[in-house]
């Protein structure tokens, strides 16, 4: 019987498709973030590109919620949805906090740590937008999604040990007389954490789904 209703009510499976259009736009942001690290001329029309991202990112999460209001039968429930939508815009948005704090300074420089960060945001990027789509089907790619939110887990962890490092590394070479140095340092540091933090936070939601349906 519930098999017959869930045929007869109103469903959209536009939800994957907005997923994927979320993890796009982080991977497109990645690559901004990243050009913005290797400093020099244009950081100004990075950062410009970044907050575009973002605000298009914003959109399509808007657009997410819009199609939970619409639908009576959703893919997963309706918390895993929002849970999941608002974690891909959250990553997003704390790239667009870095680049606003690169502005704030007038930042041109950037530490070796800082641009391997970029990269494993880039990493960390590519693999969420690979596994989105086999969210479509998570029972035949249960143990592929579990292995990939691994691989997340792995890639965090590598950010986690960079930051560790490139403070201390920032603290040994900033002058004491610049105090401010190392306080911007420091906080683009703790931003492009977060940015690792979040997609990590992606992966979490991602395991808890495939938990819930396999």
């Amino acid at each position: 019987m519930f098999k017959i209703i869930r045929a007869i009510m109103p469903r959209s499976d536009n939800f994957f498709n907005l997923f994927e259009a979320q993890a796009k736009k982080s991977q497109e942001a990645a690559l901004t973030l990243r050009a913005i690290l290797e400093g020099g001329d244009n950081i100004a029309d990075k950062c410009a590109r970044l907050s575009t991202q973002e605000e298009e990112a914003d959109q399509i999460s808007y657009e997410v919620m819009q199609s939970i209001r619409r639908s009576f039968i959703t893919p997963f429930d309706r918390s895993d949805i929002k849970a999941l939508s608002s974690a891909l815009d959250d990553a997003i948005d704390q790239m667009n906090k870095t680049g606003k704090v690169v502005m704030l300074y007038d930042v041109t420089s950037f530490q070796t740590n800082m641009r391997a960060m970029g990269d494993r945001v880039i990493l960390l990027s590519n693999i969420v937008a690979e596994a989105l789509p086999l969210m479509r089907n998570i029972g035949a790619n249960s143990s592929r999604l579990h292995q990939m939110v691994g691989e997340i887990s792995r890639i965090e962890e590598q950010s986690d040990q960079l930051n560790d490092t490139g403070l201390k590394e920032l603290f040994k070479a900033t002058p004491k007389s610049d105090a401010l140095a190392f306080v911007v340092g420091a906080e683009l540091y703790d931003h492009l954490e977060k940015v690792c933090d979040r997609f990590e936070d992606v992966a979490h939601v991602m395991s808890d789904i495939v938990i819930e349906h396999v």
